[in-house]
């Protein structure tokens, strides 16, 4: 079995060779140019390759997203598989609508950072003058009806069965654009044959934000139920593929 030590849950427990790559201020945050459409549409073949056949990953509670699917809207995810948190989203929220947020140190990664996450990927920002950007393009992604997927823990814990805290701000996006946002919990189970686990990932919502509220106050609320749901879900999980451990 393999292990992870680590001091806080706010530890980032996977790092790539460029984990310290830096966009430079005119990165193109939205590109819609040649090649996306094949892009994306390669994305999602691999996509089903990987969550379908070599994961066998269960997906419950996707009809959930059906009545949305012309809207804008926010996933918030448990973020514990490195390659299948990036391609999965694409079978569920659609090859054109599905943008996910990310760190840019992922910018980096050979291949992936160069070739793929141009084209679906929106890089948290560095700066004040970053970080405007990411807001300003995101209030039009929504605007248009698409479907923005956000790791609050911020690292990835393989198969980690647990739910890390994590702060009420990351809600101010939907807060914000007044917009709906779904939860999907992945989860593990204990494998009828081998030793890889079952995966299950848990699709719940719509969430909407309480608009009488001060701002916030709705963050928190927004917060409160999100991780409640993903706590609850969690508990699903039976078996651990990889062990972590605390260290002082």
């Amino acid at each position: 079995m393999k292990k992870f030590y680590y001091h806080t849950l706010a530890d980032d427990l996977v790092k790539s060779k460029k984990q310290n790559f830096k966009l430079s201020d005119n990165y193109q945050i939205i590109n819609q140019k040649f090649p996306n459409g094949l892009v994306r549409a390669l994305a999602k073949d691999f996509a089903a390759l990987l969550t379908y056949g070599y994961l066998r990953v269960k997906i419950v509670g996707r009809q959930k997203l059906v009545p949305y699917q012309n809207q804008g809207y926010f996933v918030f995810a448990n973020h514990t598989q490195p390659m299948n948190d990036a391609f999965m989203p694409i079978l569920l929220f659609g090859k054109k609508q599905y943008y996910a947020i990310a760190d840019q140190a992922n910018w980096g990664i050979p291949i992936l950072g160069k070739h793929i996450l141009p084209y679906g990927a929106l890089p948290v920002g560095n700066d004040l003058k970053q970080s405007i950007k990411l807001i300003n393009a995101i209030k039009k992604l929504i605007k248009t009806g698409n479907h923005i997927v956000i790791y609050p823990e911020a690292h990835v814990w393989p198969y980690y069965t647990q739910i890390r805290p994590f702060p009420e701000t990351s809600m101010n996006f939907p807060v914000s654009f007044k917009a709906p946002s779904f939860v999907m919990t992945t989860t593990y189970q204990a494998p009828k044959h081998g030793k890889k686990p079952q995966i299950i990932v848990y699709i719940d919502g719509p969430f909407l934000p309480d608009t009488s509220l001060p701002k916030k106050v709705q963050q928190a609320k927004l917060h409160d139920e999100i991780y409640q749901v993903m706590q609850k879900r969690a508990k699903s999980s039976n078996y651990q593929y990889y062990h972590y451990q605390k260290v002082n």
